[in-house]
């Protein structure tokens, strides 16, 4: 890839320039897209052209301040599905942007790369935000200093292992209510209430990679139900291959008791609360300054 080659050609009278963008997906599929109207090829990729979609012109500037932008494009069967949007499979889905001469294609140059954010969905199309790397300045960093964990159960800051056997079940859905209600009729070996605070992946059908959040588990008769903040957003079906893993209610006792993972517990359990703060001296107790214990 030759930018000198561009910045060269850039320089003439007439150009034959185009831009084309790629869409990686939480899957893993890539998709290319350009605004030629002929397909191009690099990197691996083939940018499909007259796809349906097109990108406004990206807003950059110097400093920390995030470059946006917005795509629009229709939604199609078999590039982008309003299935697939449904489902989370675009959700920070990683995007690049190039412009590129479309009579060499090596004469490029990356012009943006960022993450998808908001979609919006409207009469067969959509309109999607383009976020900048420097986004990710705008997220909160640091701890907080709280007596529950701010951890997630399994990520880097907890370290427990969910792979770790009788504390994870890999099954099969029998039945859903509403999207928001899994039903198992044989979910056994696990107590009332483990899965509650918990997380659901689907692993197969039309959801498959989808992650949801359940609420509350119990036991209805010989049904396990499982009970989700929000429904899933993808066509559920019976025999879905379903894998749950178990909740944790951020209590310093939980994770000594359940999970044996006290060392990494992220919360400070021992602050004092605002009872304790808002406490007097009594007179019958033995106030000479020394250490509680």
């Amino acid at each position: 890839m030759t930018i000198e080659t561009l910045y060269d050609h850039l320089g003439t009278c007439a150009t034959t320039v185009a831009r084309a963008w790629s869409i990686t997906r939480r899957d893993g599929l890539v998709l290319g897209f350009t605004d030629c109207d002929l397909p191009l090829s690099f990197d691996g990729v083939t940018f499909a052209a007259e796809a349906g979609m097109t990108a406004k012109a990206v807003q950059q500037s110097s400093g920390l301040s995030v470059d946006n932008s917005e795509a629009m494009g229709v939604l199609t069967d078999d590039r982008i599905t309003e299935a697939d949007i449904n489902a989370g499979l675009y959700d920070a889905a990683v995007v690049r942007a190039w412009l590129v001469n479309w009579h060499n294609v090596e004469d490029r140059k990356l012009i943006f790369k960022g993450s998808l954010g908001e979609i919006r969905r409207q009469g067969g199309a959509f309109d999607v935000e383009l976020r900048g790397l420097a986004d990710a300045l705008n997220q909160p960093q640091g701890r907080v200093y709280q007596k529950p964990c701010s951890a997630v159960l399994g990520d880097g800051a907890c370290g427990f292992d969910l792979t770790t056997p009788g504390f994870f079940a890999d099954t099969v859905v029998d039945r859903i209510e509403n999207r928001d209600q899994l039903i198992f009729s044989d979910l056994t070996g696990f107590g009332d209430g483990w899965f509650s605070r918990g997380r659901v992946k689907v692993l197969s059908g039309a959801g498959a990679s989808i992650v949801g959040w359940i609420k509350s588990d119990r036991t209805d008769g010989a049904d396990r139900v499982l009970t989700l903040w929000e429904p899933l957003r993808a066509d559920i079906q019976p025999g879905d291959q379903i894998l749950l893993h178990p909740g944790c209610d951020k209590r310093a006792a939980t994770c000594r008791n359940r999970f044996d993972n006290l060392v990494n517990f992220q919360g400070f359990p021992f602050i004092p609360g605002d009872d304790w703060t808002a406490a007097i001296p009594a007179h019958g107790d033995d106030n000479t300054g020394e250490a509680l214990v």
